[in-house]
């Protein structure tokens, strides 16, 4: 995320009605709801987190044992145990 000089883009009464309440300072401006995107939208991370969940799933199927999983797939037991149990109520 970059940010950009207010006095570039905003109009100078606006400017001057911002700067009663911060001066100098950098501020977040939050998008509005409905233009937000969930997160892993844009990186694909959410679709390639599914399909490890889903060979995990297909691994402990196989026969594959929890403690192995998580070695295998650098995880934490408990992490290994909670995706499985997710995976089982799909």
């Amino acid at each position: 995320m970059s940010y950009k000089k207010a006095d570039k883009i905003l109009p100078k009464e606006l400017l001057e009605i911002i700067q009663q309440y911060v001066e100098g300072e950098s501020i977040y401006i939050p998008r509005k709801t409905e233009n937000r995107r969930s997160w892993g939208d844009t990186t694909g991370i959410r679709q390639e987190i599914a399909a490890r969940n889903t060979r995990l799933f297909r691994d402990y199927q196989n026969g594959a044992d929890p403690v192995r999983l998580a070695d295998k797939y650098c995880l934490s037991l408990k992490s290994v145990q909670r995706i499985l149990l997710q995976e089982k109520r799909k």
